[in-house]
């Protein structure tokens, strides 16, 4: 069982360049994935995708991507060494033609426009994909390691509470037990009209047994439930729609125990029940 909250980054080199990669996830009823990366890859974003969704199936997932130049430089800068050899064969002929004085020195290339360009190292697109993959790789292991020490830790708890669950549901157990003891046939002899009056007001049998205090199928289902929530709380794969699914279940039950019995000792007991499955409900919106 894993969490839906986690974080975890990775990076690699290549040519010069560092390329990393940070995931966190957070709780989301689905997968919600959001992508920060670099132009240079933006044509990487869907693959990135994929690869997200074949690791985790549920959360709200960002990705940040990012690229660094090892040795500070991601840019250089270009002289356009033919429109130099244009201003200055300009310059000399002005000088020529208006007996001009003077030397023409680097500090005038400053002021001369569009002589030089400014462009982004470009890396090979090919070993940037890999880098980046793996990068990413190297972030979701480290992500799901993440998710899988948060799921231990609700795990622990939620093993607490089930464990609690079955008292409850061996107590009310042993309650639906003595309720059949008492459901007896009337000592005293009825009418026929009495019979049939009693059957429809407490929703009795043609034999007299009074069934509205029968719990016995709903307890049965209420262990079952309990018992397959035992079971999703160790499996690997996810499993917090299932859980959210049974805990359904479970509460049916015991509203309908509490309808059937309305004792204090058995409307104490489902309250308790109820209680449990709340607290349990909590920790599933943190399982993916």
């Amino acid at each position: 069982m894993k969490s839906m909250t986690g974080y975890g980054e990775g990076a690699h080199p290549v040519q010069g360049t560092k390329i990393t990669v940070q995931v966190k996830s957070l709780n989301h009823r689905h997968l919600d994935l959001q992508l920060r990366v670099p132009r240079e890859y933006l044509s990487l974003e869907e693959e990135i995708r994929k690869t997200v969704r074949e690791r985790v199936s549920r959360g709200r997932v960002e990705v940040f991507v990012n690229r660094f130049a090892q040795n500070g430089r991601t840019r250089k800068v270009d002289l356009d060494e033919e429109l130099l050899g244009q201003y200055l064969l300009a310059i000399r002929r002005a000088k020529k033609k208006y007996q001009l004085s003077g030397d023409v020195g680097v500090s005038l290339f400053s002021s001369l426009p569009d002589l030089f360009h400014i462009k982004e190292i470009e890396g090979d697109a090919a070993s940037e994909r890999r880098a980046l993959l793996t990068a990413l790789d190297g972030a979701l292991k480290k992500l799901e390691l993440s998710r899988e020490r948060e799921g231990r830790r609700l795990s622990h708890d939620m093993q607490a509470q089930i464990k609690e669950l079955k008292k409850i549901s061996v107590t009310l157990e042993h309650r639906a037990a003595e309720l059949g003891t008492r459901l007896q046939r009337p000592s005293a002899p009825v009418r026929e009209d009495e019979t049939a009056a009693r059957s429809e007001k407490n929703g009795a049998d043609a034999g007299g047994w009074v069934l509205k205090g029968d719990i016995n199928e709903e307890v049965v289902r209420l262990k079952s439930h309990i018992t397959a929530l035992a079971q999703f709380i160790h499996e690997t794969e996810p499993v917090g729609k299932k859980i959210d699914f049974i805990l359904q279940e479970v509460q049916r039950e015991l509203n309908t125990i509490s309808s059937k019995v309305p004792q204090l000792s058995v409307v104490q007991l489902v309250l308790e029940g109820k209680e449990r499955v709340e607290k349990i409900r909590e920790q599933t919106q943190n399982i993916e």
